[in-house]
Parts: C-alpha cells; sequence; structure tokens
C-alpha cells in the first residue's frame, strides 16, 4: 500500500517532467497525509493540430477517492490506494479507470515493516525512493464527488500492486510506477480503455528504489520536516528461533 509520500520538486522540475501547460507555486512537502490535497497531472484540452503547447495540467485534489454515487462521504471508506488487479472490475473505481486516469507525481514514498508479535521483531518505517532521484509518476485515478447543495470537491487515490523483490522485504504491495514514455498512454482516456493500459500496472523493476530505514517520527502528521528523511540504523532481526527435535521414540514412556 502507500499510506505516506513525499513531493519536494520545484514547480518548474513538475512542469518539464509532466510537460504542463501551466502550475502553481507550492512548497516542498516531506509529509504527504490522507484526505491532505495532492498535486494530480492529467490530460488538458487537445491543443490545436501543429501547436508545440503541453495539454497537460496540474490539480490539487484531496487524497481520498470519493465515487460520484457516494451520498455521504461520512458513511464510506477512505479510499487512497486502489488494487491495480481488480480496480477496472470494482463499483468505486471501474468509471475512474476509464474515464479520469491520473499521474501523482511524488519524490518517494514511506512504508512500514508491521512483523508478527511472535517474531520478536519491532515495527520499521522506510523512506522509499528513486535510486537516481528525480521525480516518480504514481498512477492514479480521480473522482468528482458532488454534494446536495451543489458543491464539487475532486478526489484520488493511487494504484497499487504486489511487491517487487526488494520492496517485498519490506511490505507485500507498492504502488504502481508510470514510465515517462508511457505518461500520454496510460493518461489517454479517449482511445485507451483500461484493457489497453493493464500492462502498464506491473511492479517497478528491483533496482529502480532504494529503501532506507528512517525514526517513526513519520507517523505522526504533524512531523513536516526534512529531518523525517535522515536514515537511522537498523538493528539485525533476531535470529530465528531452532525448533525443538523431535522426542526420541525408543526413550517415551508413551
Amino acid at each position: 500500500m502507500c499510506g505516506r509520500f513525499s513531493l519536494t520538486a520545484t514547480p518548474k522540475e513538475l512542469a518539464d517532467v509532466f510537460g504542463l501547460l501551466e502550475t502553481e507555486d507550492f512548497p516542498a512537502r516531506f509529509n504527504i497525509a490522507p484526505t491532505q490535497p495532492i498535486i494530480i497531472v492529467m490530460s488538458g484540452e487537445r491543443q490545436r493540430p501543429g501547436s508545440n503547447l503541453p495539454d497537460r495540467r496540474a490539480l490539487l485534489v484531496r487524497w481520498g477517492l470519493t465515487p460520484s454515487w457516494v451520498k455521504d462521504p461520512r458513511d464510506f471508506p477512505l479510499l487512497i490506494n486502489a488494487r491495480a488487479e481488480t480496480a477496472a472490475g470494482k463499483a468505486s473505481f471501474k468509471a475512474a479507470m476509464r474515464h479520469r486516469r491520473i499521474l501523482i507525481p511524488a519524490s518517494g514514498f514511506y512504508e512500514w515493516h508491521r512483523p508478527s508479535k511472535e517474531s520478536g521483531e519491532a515495527s520499521q518505517a522506510y523512506w522509499i525512493r528513486p535510486r537516481d532521484g528525480g521525480i516518480v509518476a504514481f498512477a492514479g485515478l480521480m473522482e468528482t464527488w458532488s454534494s446536495a447543495d451543489g458543491s464539487e470537491v475532486d478526489t484520488g487515490a493511487i494504484l497499487t500492486t504486489h511487491a517487487n523483490s526488494r520492496i517485498g522485504d519490506v511490505h507485500d504491495r507498492m504502488p504502481v510506477v508510470i514510465k515517462p514514455e508511457d505518461f500520454a498512454r496510460w493518461l489517454d482516456c479517449r482511445t485507451q480503455e483500461p484493457r489497453d493500459v493493464a500492462d502498464l500496472l506491473a511492479p517497478a523493476d528491483d533496482d529502480y528504489f532504494e529503501v532506507i530505514a528512517v525514526s517513526d517520527r513519520v507517523n505522526k502528521v504533524a512531523n513536516t520536516g526534512a529531518d523525517l528523511q535522515t536514515p537511522v540504523h537498523v538493528a539485525a532481526r533476531p535470529a530465528a528461533k531452532p525448533k525443538e527435535p523431535p522426542a526420541n521414540p525408543q526413550l517415551s514412556l508413551f
């Protein structure tokens, strides 16, 4: 899954990577949490033939998708993630998969390794970022929810898939990453149906991300500084206890 992420790129960097028509100024954010505003990239109006102007635009939406048919969001679960394997068939996501696919820019994301109580291990937070730096584009979905009084709220969710072998040491899910050469195809909801872009919903290559242990301060939304991404030392995981050898049947009283 993806429960927190970061975006520290400048507006110019964002415009250059995604080919945006225009961008507003925004601050670096080191701890973006569910229900907060996030920047998304979507297809804009088609330019005239021969135009060199970009046709994508950035928009602020609430992180937590609310389908248009929901009557009261207070009675509906917060959908910050959508499983890529089933989104096209789920009532909450199928319309967005067909008509409102988006990109969600990030500098990286946080994940937690939460072992079983029986293992004796402590939970550990990790900062996961592209090994080569820069901006990563998560596959996302968008819906606009309208209230009874006519007000509208734009909302979004991140698509996740099964983890690659590197992330799998921490968690069994990870965000879907869309490569720059696939931006246009993913965002094209006019000619590309969900089945046409299903091949993009795969885990990133094993060496794409680096995984860095960080403090549990990222758990608190109030903590928003760059120090959240400072590496910490992680003690070696305890060795598994050896199994007791079976009793010698010749010495058994039974």
